[in-house]
């Protein structure tokens, strides 16, 4: 694990073996989701108002809870699960499974390929282990703390690049009906790295650009807001594959944070300036 607030967060005793085959079982939960989600997967869903569209986001979400849950909770039986996705936040003591049944689920209903199953198994507060599957390229996504990152058993690693003016970046929306003050600082700061870095990729959700940092096929993604679900496993996965994790000012990043920043190591620090301006 890379230099970053996933070491630092609070440490749980670990049984690095046991974890490794309970990471494999959760690949293949969140496989099997991601088989229930394809299934639904294909024109527009169409809705007329706002209530329509969270009936159908909801109805997405029960599919691949269905799958999940009887998989995941005889894993760990005393391990709670967290219920709202877009909560943010420190977690009480103990393990939890941290899930986003249908992580870019407004893309499935709309007929856009950018959408995954994850799960993450928190432990004190710490990130132990993390399966992100895209059902549509059949990849499947593992992070173990202190193992390592992997896509489909090959390892990861993020990119080597040193210079962000040749450097591949992305953001992303963290939820709907952000305050002022979150997407003003947004809008600024796609601005700011628009005259700094190669190119700049703007699109939700966040998880799969995090996969391509940790990937080494973007170089570095900020994000303000968010919540557990969506940041989590990524982070997790970039810091296993050598990456940087802090929040947009350089801090250390915790669920708690108002932002993100999960970047190569060689544009971390330029990264963060150009954040910063």
């Amino acid at each position: 694990m890379s230099d970053s607030i996933l070491s630092t967060w609070n440490a749980a005793p670990a049984d690095t073996a046991s974890d490794a085959g309970l990471l494999a079982q959760t690949a293949i939960a969140v496989e099997a989701a991601g088989s229930a989600l394809r299934e639904r997967f294909g024109g527009v869903v169409r809705h007329r108002t706002r209530e329509e569209l969270m009936r159908a986001l909801a109805a997405n979400d029960e599919v691949a809870l269905d799958v999940l849950r009887p998989r995941l909770t005889p894993l760990r039986p005393g391990a709670r699960w967290v219920e709202k996705e877009l909560e943010g936040g420190a977690l009480p003591p103990g393990e939890w499974w941290v899930v986003d049944p249908a992580e870019g689920n407004v893309n499935h209903l709309h007929g856009l390929p950018e959408w995954a199953v994850t799960a993450t198994l928190v432990r004190e507060n710490r990130p132990v282990l993390s399966a992100v599957h895209l059902p549509l390229t059949g990849e499947t996504y593992t992070a173990l703390a202190d193992g390592g990152a992997s896509l489909d058993g090959r390892p990861l690693h993020v990119s080597g690049t040193t210079d962000l003016g040749l450097g591949l970046v992305a953001t992303s929306q963290a939820r709907p009906d952000e305050d002022e003050a979150v997407t003003r600082r947004i809008g600024s700061s796609i601005t700011a790295m628009l005259h700094d870095a190669l190119v700049v990729r703007t699109s939700v959700p966040a998880t799969l650009h995090l996969l391509n940092v940790a990937a080494g096929r973007i170089d570095a993604f900020w994000q303000f807001a968010g919540a557990r679900a969506d940041l989590l496993p990524g982070a997790l996965l970039v810091s296993e594959a050598g990456g940087r994790i802090s929040d947009a000012e350089g801090r250390p990043w915790t669920t708690e944070s108002e932002s993100l920043l999960a970047a190569a190591p060689g544009v971390h620090t330029d990264a963060l300036a150009t954040l910063s301006r």
